[in-house]
Protein backbone atom coordinates (compact mmCIF):
# COMPACT_ATOMS: atom_id res chain seq x y z
CA UNK A 1 0.00 0.00 0.00
CA UNK A 2 1.26 3.79 -0.72
CA UNK A 3 1.88 5.98 1.94
CA UNK A 4 -0.67 8.72 2.03
CA UNK A 5 -1.24 11.55 3.72
CA UNK A 6 -5.22 12.20 5.49
CA UNK A 7 -6.95 14.45 2.89
CA UNK A 8 -8.15 17.52 4.70
CA UNK A 9 -11.26 19.26 4.35
CA UNK A 10 -11.07 22.27 2.34
CA UNK A 11 -12.87 24.92 3.45
CA UNK A 12 -14.12 27.43 0.98
CA UNK A 13 -13.63 31.08 1.91
CA UNK A 14 -16.16 32.83 3.10
CA UNK A 15 -17.73 35.24 1.08
CA UNK A 16 -17.56 38.84 3.01
CA UNK A 17 -20.37 41.00 0.97
CA UNK A 18 -22.70 38.52 2.24
CA UNK A 19 -21.72 39.16 5.48
CA UNK A 20 -21.93 42.96 4.74
CA UNK A 21 -25.17 42.71 3.47
CA UNK A 22 -26.69 40.45 6.52
CA UNK A 23 -25.60 42.43 9.08
CA UNK A 24 -27.23 45.81 6.79
CA UNK A 25 -30.82 43.82 7.21
CA UNK A 26 -30.01 43.22 10.97
CA UNK A 27 -28.97 47.29 11.70
CA UNK A 28 -32.25 48.02 9.37
CA UNK A 29 -34.40 45.78 10.98
CA UNK A 30 -32.73 46.68 15.04
CA UNK A 31 -33.41 50.12 14.40
CA UNK A 32 -37.07 49.76 13.00
CA UNK A 33 -38.40 48.05 16.40
CA UNK A 34 -36.14 50.37 18.52
CA UNK A 35 -37.94 53.45 16.54
CA UNK A 36 -40.99 51.63 17.10
CA UNK A 37 -40.28 50.87 20.90
CA UNK A 38 -40.19 54.00 21.16
CA UNK A 39 -43.41 55.34 19.43
CA UNK A 40 -45.56 52.62 21.10
CA UNK A 41 -44.31 53.78 23.93
CA UNK A 42 -44.92 57.28 24.10
CA UNK A 43 -48.24 56.99 22.60
CA UNK A 44 -49.96 53.92 24.07
CA UNK A 45 -48.38 53.63 27.12
CA UNK A 46 -48.01 57.24 28.07
CA UNK A 47 -51.45 58.52 26.49
CA UNK A 48 -50.23 60.79 24.19
CA UNK A 49 -51.65 59.10 20.73
CA UNK A 50 -55.28 58.45 22.80
CA UNK A 51 -57.28 61.23 22.23
CA UNK A 52 -59.62 60.48 25.50
CA UNK A 53 -56.38 60.60 27.96
CA UNK A 54 -54.66 63.46 26.17
CA UNK A 55 -54.76 67.05 25.64
CA UNK A 56 -54.59 68.58 21.86
CA UNK A 57 -51.05 69.82 22.52
CA UNK A 58 -49.07 66.48 23.50
CA UNK A 59 -50.91 64.91 20.93
CA UNK A 60 -49.80 67.28 18.16
CA UNK A 61 -46.49 66.77 20.26
CA UNK A 62 -46.78 63.17 19.70
CA UNK A 63 -47.26 62.90 16.25
CA UNK A 64 -44.88 65.96 14.97
CA UNK A 65 -42.10 63.52 16.89
CA UNK A 66 -43.69 60.76 15.06
CA UNK A 67 -43.55 61.80 11.76
CA UNK A 68 -39.73 63.94 12.22
CA UNK A 69 -38.93 60.41 13.66
CA UNK A 70 -39.49 58.50 10.87
CA UNK A 71 -38.64 60.62 8.23
CA UNK A 72 -34.66 60.43 10.78
CA UNK A 73 -35.52 57.11 10.45
CA UNK A 74 -35.84 56.23 6.83
CA UNK A 75 -33.56 59.06 5.60
CA UNK A 76 -30.50 56.95 8.40
CA UNK A 77 -31.71 53.74 6.23
CA UNK A 78 -31.81 54.83 2.85
CA UNK A 79 -27.98 56.41 3.63
CA UNK A 80 -26.96 53.27 5.24
CA UNK A 81 -27.96 51.03 2.08
CA UNK A 82 -27.50 53.83 -0.53
CA UNK A 83 -23.26 53.55 -0.17
CA UNK A 84 -21.69 50.44 -1.54
CA UNK A 85 -18.12 50.06 0.92
CA UNK A 86 -15.78 47.99 -0.72
CA UNK A 87 -15.12 44.70 1.51
CA UNK A 88 -12.20 42.68 1.78
CA UNK A 89 -12.93 39.06 0.52
CA UNK A 90 -10.87 36.08 2.01
CA UNK A 91 -10.03 34.79 -1.28
CA UNK A 92 -6.81 34.55 -2.17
Amino acid sequence: MENQEPQQDRKEPFDMRIVNYFVRIMRTVFLGFFWMLINVFLGLYLGFAIPEESTPGRMIFFYSWLVLSLAGYLFIVWKMWRKNEHVQDNYD
